[in-house]
């Protein structure tokens, strides 16, 4: 009886031990077969061998994806993966596939696997939804870590609304998004061109998830997209983000040239500060508002949804030439305004400096009527300024240069004296009798 009690002691002793050690981690693959996996969309082919996963292409089928039979929440995922070749590739998390929904096409957050030159690996696109979330161009210092021919590791961290990525230990993406609290894992094989050559392999090992026990890291170290609306996370607050609308009122705005709030032409509604269209049926005497507080060097975020058809703006270094002139980062339906294809060469169009510099945007990372562009206007003491549009920078000059005064003196603007060079300013929202839609808008002074 004794030894028994001696042998049931050491068992549960190294239970124990085991379970410490082990602190919540557990295998999502065996190292032999895919028990706890099935494929859904493409035929790629996906088998184990040396204790990997290997997915190799195959022509004319679909993306493939070999996803989790469980779904997750809230997690920490870490895997190592290895690419010979400029294969693209992806993991898949709190992602769905639904017989009502596409025909089944898997959807959802995906980490990026990127070999290419552009080198976006770590980055976070909504696959077959919203498109990228979190580019690699977000954070430039990231785009070294994924080592091509070698054992890359990722970890993906979900804890509530908080989502991160890193790659071999370096942090990449950082996201704040609720549209999809749990969803399968699945490694992702993408579809090959015609003429690329099928074969290409990727591998996995060492898939492992903690469900418990999670903390969201808050560290403010990279650039945070933040969607949801009229939010600030501790890391922003940390970054010096502050927020110029609250999602409520107008708190902090006044009508161009006045004290107060217009009494017509702009109201909240739906956590939007919303310009109210002006039509024949239902006229509207709006004007142009602005923010109490100035601005000399900062970086600003808005998004913006304007209707099929609509113009406006988000104006910067206002005052020289009058209370409502300065630069215009503008916001305009490129489809239907005539705007678009008036000025010189698209400097009219979505993102453009109005008027003086048009936006090298591509259409993939452009949202049209009635959808959400995440803006970003990045005002450097040095002068040096961009405009970004969904991820991408798309405009780039220095104020006050002489390629600037050129510009300016081709332009609408050439009647006013140091146009554009005031040295401080409040961020101005454009009236232009359509209806648009502004929401998160939130600054830090740089």
């Amino acid at each position: 009886m004794r030894k028994i009690q001696i042998l049931l002691a050491f068992l549960l002793s190294v239970s124990a031990a085991s379970a410490k050690n082990n602190d919540g981690w557990v295998s999502l693959f065996n190292g032999k077969d895919l028990s706890g996996w099935h494929q859904l969309n493409g035929q790629a082919k996906y088998h184990v061998e040396k204790g990997e996963i290997v997915g190799t292409t195959v022509a004319n089928t679909p993306n493939s994806f070999l996803a989790s039979d469980k779904d997750y929440g809230d997690f920490i995922l870490e895997l190592d993966l290895l690419v010979a070749n400029e294969m693209n590739s992806g993991i898949q998390f709190r992602s769905l596939s639904k017989p009502e929904v596409m025909n089944g096409r898997v959807h959802g957050y995906q980490c990026e696997v990127d070999p290419s030159s552009r080198a976006w690996s770590g980055g976070i696109y909504d696959e077959a939804r919203r498109g990228w979330l979190y580019t690699g161009e977000l954070n430039p210092a990231a785009k070294p870590a994924f080592k091509l021919g070698e054992w890359n590791h990722y970890r993906i961290e979900c804890v509530g609304n908080s989502i991160r990525t890193w790659l071999n230990g370096v942090p990449v993406a950082y996201v704040f998004d609720d549209m999809t609290p749990s969803g399968f894992i699945a490694l992702q094989v993408h579809a090959i061109g015609k003429d690329d050559q099928p074969g290409k392999q990727i591998r996995w090992k060492n898939i492992r998830i903690k469900t418990t026990g999670l903390k969201a890291t808050e560290t403010p170290d990279v650039f945070v997209v933040n969607l949801l609306p009229n939010n600030l996370s501790s890391a922003e607050k940390a970054q010096g983000w502050s927020l110029l609308f609250d999602g409520k009122t107008t708190n902090g705005w006044v009508a161009v040239g006045k004290n107060e709030f217009p009494t017509e032409g702009w109201k909240v509604v739906d956590g939007t500060i919303m310009a109210v269209a002006n039509r024949p049926d239902s006229p509207v005497k709006g004007t142009d508002i602005v923010t109490t507080e100035k601005f000399s060097a900062f970086e600003l975020q808005f998004e913006a949804n304007f209707a099929e058809g609509a113009n406006s703006g988000v104006k910067y270094y206002v005052g020289n030439g009058g209370p409502g002139i300065g630069l215009e980062y503008q916001v305009l339906d490129d489809k239907k305004h005539p705007d678009a294809k008036a000025g010189v060469v698209g400097n009219r169009t979505l993102s453009s400096l109005y008027d003086l510099i048009p936006s090298d945007k591509q259409e993939r990372f452009t949202k049209g009527a009635n959808e959400w562009n995440v803006c970003r206007i990045v005002a450097n003491p040095d002068n040096h300024i961009e405009h970004w549009l969904n991820g991408m920078k798309v405009v780039d000059y220095v104020r006050g240069s002489n390629i600037y005064k050129a510009l300016v003196a081709r332009s609408k603007y050439a009647e006013f004296k140091d146009f554009g060079l005031v040295k401080e300013t409040p961020i101005l929202l454009q009236y232009h009798n359509d209806q648009v839609k502004f929401r998160s808008i939130k600054i830090r002074k740089l």
